[in-house]
């Protein structure tokens, strides 16, 4: 074979390069090195990014049963599925970040049973009655069942949604009665949302969903409807800690306000409001498959990155993690109050931001006034020393009042000596 040749055999193996729909990337290695359990499935691959490691064959069969099922109970043609996935050739590869070294056949029977065993998935996890013994004692067993369902938010275990979408649309006739995708998604991943069954569409909006990483973002943001803040070049450089700003004078409240999001902080007059988060096992890996999608898909529009960010600037050790437990703003389902100060002070760790949320922002900078002006600190000192309880408020009431009488009586005593 000639240098010719060789070169030639080259650019036909080159992969076409990615392009605007590419929207399902490799975690960069100096992210995934810090926590490189929270990026990788534990027990079903999706896509071709970890389709040929070995700890999923085993998977791969129950996969392949469920492939099966699906075709049996809804009788879908699966030349018609077949040739919608070949039709996907010229673009399919663009919609990922790095070469896929499968044939464009492999890839197809990938995209083929990985998209039926999610179908099957889904409708299987609606209701108890279409479980059969054997789903109950492994794929829905408790365990097995929440890995999977965690394995299905990892960036990099994803197939494009509207892939899956279309796929699911071609099982069914149009007059047939059956709940659309992205319902039967919103019922798979219910654990995460609270958006009523007859109101997905209006919560969607016009939000294209990409992929189940991106829908995990989409539950965290305000409602499509509603106007997001702003954004600017300006970055907060400090925030004092949570305790440091209860010892200033800043009272924390849960943000309990109808509808609004996780992302709603306020802070007006000494009151700093805070959505509750509850803090558990699965909270880090939701949040670093979030923020590596921000990193790629969303640079300039990194929200859920910005609330991480505010987190990790009020939460520095374990006593501010005690002190927000307190107030009601966290619930710790992890064990000890050190686990969630390391967890939030290592999420932020490499990761770019080009612009920051104008909102919080403000709210860095109006906490920052509050925390520097010593009046503040002073009446939160006597507060805090003085006036724990009625009792005590009173006790020291009396003695401020006796205090000043004392005073008097001893100027009315000097100023009798000075008229003799």
């Amino acid at each position: 074979m000639t240098i010719h040749d060789v070169v030639i055999d080259m650019v036909e193996k080159t992969q076409p390069p990615v392009h605007d729909g590419c929207c399902i990337y490799r975690v960069p290695f100096n992210i995934r090195k810090l926590k490189e359990d929270a990026y990788t499935p534990k027990l079903v691959s999706i896509g071709p990014f970890h389709h040929n490691l070995p700890n999923f064959q085993n998977m791969q069969r129950h996969k392949l049963s469920y492939c099966k099922a699906f075709l049996q109970r809804t009788q879908a043609s699966s030349q018609k599925l077949i040739q919608y996935i070949e039709g996907l050739e010229p673009n399919f590869r663009g919609y990922y970040s790095h070469t896929l070294d499968f044939s464009w056949e492999e890839l197809v029977k990938i995209i083929f049973v990985d998209s039926c065993f999610i179908f099957e998935l889904f409708w299987k996890a609606q209701s108890a009655d279409r479980k059969s013994p054997e789903d109950k004692a492994f794929i829905f067993n408790r365990s097995v069942a929440v890995t999977i369902s965690l394995d299905l938010l990892l960036l990099e275990n994803q197939l494009p949604f509207f892939v899956l979408e279309h796929l699911y649309d071609i099982c069914f006739d149009t007059e047939s009665v059956h709940p659309s995708f992205v319902k039967l998604t919103f019922g798979y991943f219910r654990y995460y949302h609270k958006v009523p069954h007859d109101k997905i569409s209006d919560f969607l909006g016009e939000n294209k969903v990409i992929h189940f990483t991106d829908l995990l973002r989409t539950f965290y943001l305000l409602h499509p409807s509603e106007e997001r803040p702003s954004r600017g070049p300006e970055f907060v450089k400090h925030l004092p800690s949570a305790t440091e700003l209860l010892e200033g004078g800043v009272e924390f409240k849960v943000n309990t306000r109808t509808g609004k999001c996780l992302l709603d902080l306020t802070f007006s007059g000494k009151f700093l409001k805070i959505p509750q988060l509850l803090v558990e096992d699965r909270t880090e890996l939701v949040f670093r498959n979030i923020m590596a999608l921000e990193q790629f898909h969303y640079l300039e529009e990194t929200y859920i990155t910005d609330y991480v960010l505010v987190m990790d600037f009020l939460i520095s050790t374990s006593q501010d993690v005690d002190t927000l437990i307190r107030k009601g703003i966290l619930l710790n389902y992890l064990g000890d109050s050190d686990s969630v100060a390391n967890l939030f002070n290592g999420l932020c760790k490499n990761i770019l931001h080009v612009n920051f949320s104008s909102h919080y922002f403000e709210l860095c900078e109006n906490l920052n006034d509050f925390h520097r002006n010593p009046c503040n600190k002073l009446k939160s000192t006597l507060r805090r020393d003085y006036c724990k309880g009625p009792w005590q408020t009173a006790a020291s009431i009396a003695a401020i009042i006796l205090l000043i009488l004392s005073v008097i009586q001893t100027i009315c005593s000097i100023l009798q000596v000075i008229q003799q």
